[in-house]
């Protein structure tokens, strides 16, 4: 089994087609047919399907890092795309939870006219107008936190690339440190050879010098003993 990166995010992404695919038939489908309890189950399997492809989208997003350079571009670019796909999906289900919930309200006791959307009840128009202000304000409040989530996701991908590149650094700074490390204990051992060096040197001069020396006697010697003779 292939386990590099780009096979696993390829496993991820086709497991990610294929829930995406389930999502949208339900919602388009299913859900819209169903009501009461049913709709409440088949919104709560919607839901549960939803974390899943987020956890796989999750899973592709961290083995976009391993992936060779000249192909992570593209991988990225496929990888935008499902979290375009999925947001898409996201809005679909509000916009469907959103109808349910004002499809209850105008239908309950309280609302005896809220089938007829020419009534001239002015109760009827005032509560309606105030639900569906509030449903404005529910959807306003859901995209403001949805954006929020985006922007501390987006801050958390920049706080772990800070780690990444610190990370990197501490080991350059550490390789570097132990190759002065080498570098001072070879200079060391040369500096050591040098001071033998120089000792040998004075040391041959002195006997070359004593051997001159000895070489001189001996001729003065010689010369002064002919010269007696």
């Amino acid at each position: 089994m292939d386990n590099s990166p780009t096979a696993l995010f390829e496993n991820y992404d086709e497991d990610f087609k294929q829930l995406l695919a389930s999502l949208k038939g339900k919602l388009e489908g299913d859900v819209k047919q169903l009501k009461g309890e049913q709709r409440k189950a088949a919104l709560k399997k919607v839901s549960d399907e939803l974390d899943e492809a987020e956890e796989i989208v999750a899973q592709m997003e961290v083995e976009l890092p391993s992936m060779p350079t000249s192909i992570r571009q593209t991988y990225h670019q496929r990888l935008q795309t499902s979290k375009q796909a999925l947001d898409k999906v996201k809005k679909v289900l509000r916009d469907v939870r959103n109808e349910g919930q004002r499809a209850e309200l105008l239908s309950g006791p309280g609302f005896p006219n809220a089938d007829d959307p020419y009534t001239d009840d002015p109760d009827s128009y005032s509560a309606r107008t105030r639900l569906l202000a509030g449903t404005e304000r529910i959807a306003d409040g859901t995209d403001r936190l949805k954006n929020a989530q985006r922007i501390a996701m987006e801050t958390e991908d920049v706080g772990a690339d800070i780690l990444r590149n610190l990370r990197g650094q501490r080991e350059q700074i550490e390789h570097t440190r132990d190759t002065l490390t080498q570098a001072d204990s070879s200079i060391d051992r040369a500096a050591g050879t040098l001071k033998k060096m120089i000792f040998k040197m004075y040391q041959q001069k002195f006997l070359s010098a004593a051997i001159i020396a000895v070489l001189v006697i001996l001729i003065i010697l010689v010369l002064w003993s002919k010269l007696r003779g």
